[in-house]
């Protein structure tokens, strides 16, 4: 190789580093989560990851409130009582029974708990700025290895099928198979018209408009569904995205009210859900609604 090839070969390698340096990496807040690593062709995102975190500690504290435990409650014990305390309260006024509120207590607390924990989660530090560099198409992109759960639609959207179908479970083990299924699609407002039109004659038209409510009420089951998860999942990823904006235009100081925002917004979300859930599983073990 000759003098003046070598210093061609030295300048290119110079020019090379310095683009490299020189380049920025670039992070946008994805509608998606974005993938971590594939295990056996299974993506495992990184919301996942944060949504396996929250299961593992709401664990080690369940089974540390349970170790804790004493007939003479201590300060830890005394506030988990007073907490339950006031949210079977509160469910008494949603359901109007004690009883109702046991029954549905374990399922719409877990889900308060599960949902408040992933809110906050996004809140801490390094989550969603600590990463892996990866180049898309000539540009170096930060992939976050933690984003928070109820950020990510798929699981806000996971959460609420969970509520409807246990919410279906719940009036048919309550009222039966067979009343439950007419809520929906009302055969027994037809089998009724030929033993009571004699006596009352208007029931041929009152009853094909029972069946019909029926009808608008599996539509409202859909958007039930839709409405749980796009209000988790729109309220999270706004956050996330507001904090995201006002760390890029001043880094200290301001952010920190904003902070203070999103963890009410992340207590009043998760209260929301837990609520609207033990409203649908009230109405769905109620006979007539």
């Amino acid at each position: 190789m000759t003098q003046i090839e070598n210093n061609n070969l030295h300048s290119t390698e110079e020019t090379t580093e310095t683009h490299t340096e020189t380049q920025e990496i670039h992070h946008e807040q994805t509608l998606f989560a974005e993938p971590i690593y594939n295990y056996n062709g299974f993506p495992v995102t990184n919301s996942l990851l944060v949504s396996w975190a929250v299961v593992i500690l709401i664990i080690l504290g369940s089974i540390l409130l349970r170790v804790l435990l004493k007939k003479i409650p201590g300060k830890i014990q005394g506030i988990a009582e007073m907490v339950f305390e006031w949210f079977l309260e509160t469910f008494d006024s949603v359901t109007g029974s004690r009883k109702k509120s046991l029954m549905f207590f374990p399922l719409v607390f877990s889900f308060f708990i599960f949902i408040l924990l992933n809110n906050w989660f996004g809140l801490l530090p390094g989550v969603g700025t600590i990463g892996q560099v990866v180049s898309e198409h000539d540009e170096l992109m930060l992939i976050p290895y933690l984003r928070g759960g109820t950020a990510d639609l798929n699981t806000t959207l996971a959460l609420a099928l969970i509520a409807v179908i246990a919410s279906h479970a719940f009036g048919i083990f309550k009222i039966g198979a067979w009343t439950h299924f007419n809520k929906f699609i009302n055969i027994k407002a037809f089998l009724e018209i030929p033993g009571k039109i004699i006596k009352d004659p208007t029931i041929i038209l009152v009853n094909p408009i029972k069946a019909f409510v029926g009808i608008v009420e599996i539509v409202g089951e859909i958007a039930k569904v839709a409405s749980l998860s796009f209000r988790l999942f729109g309220n999270i990823f706004a956050g996330e995205v507001l904090l995201a904006s006002m760390a890029a235009m001043v880094a200290w100081l301001v952010p920190i009210p904003f902070m203070f925002l999103e963890l009410i917004v992340g207590v009043v979300q998760a209260l929301i859900f837990a609520l609207l859930t033990l409203a649908f599983l009230t109405i769905n073990t109620m006979e007539e609604h």
